[in-house]
């Protein structure tokens, strides 16, 4: 009932700039928080940037002061800037919504993934 659409990805020289979307639709009450993990092959899902409802932000380390999130509450959508991109970002990028349902139940919804390449 609830998608998350997730748009962006691709091939990116090292030092390049992508943007990552992600739009959430359906049946929702209330979203929470928002944000973006990544999974290289073999690696756990990692978190890369949330941010609540009310804007607040953290970022993993390896990203602070390269990667921007930010959120458009009235879409539902978030974005992820990725600057100065390096090989290591290289990953499958899953957007994710923090929700709270119609029963006040609390839920995570995930995004397909969209696979972020970082090579020349």
């Amino acid at each position: 009932q609830v998608q998350l659409v997730e748009s962006g990805g691709g091939l990116v020289q090292p030092g390049g700039s992508l943007r990552l979307s992600c739009a959430a639709s359906g049946s929702i009450f209330r979203i929470n928080a928002m944000g973006w993990y990544r999974q290289a092959p073999g690696k756990e899902r990692d978190l890369v940037a949330r941010i609540t409802s009310g804007g607040t932000t953290n970022y993993a380390d390896s990203v602070k002061g390269r990667f921007t999130i930010s959120r458009d509450n009235a879409k539902n959508t978030v974005y992820l800037q990725m600057n100065s991109l390096k090989p290591e970002d290289t990953a499958v990028y899953y957007c994710n919504a923090a929700t709270t349902g119609w029963a006040l139940e609390s839920y995570d919804y995930w995004g397909q993934g969209t696979q972020v390449t970082v090579s020349s």
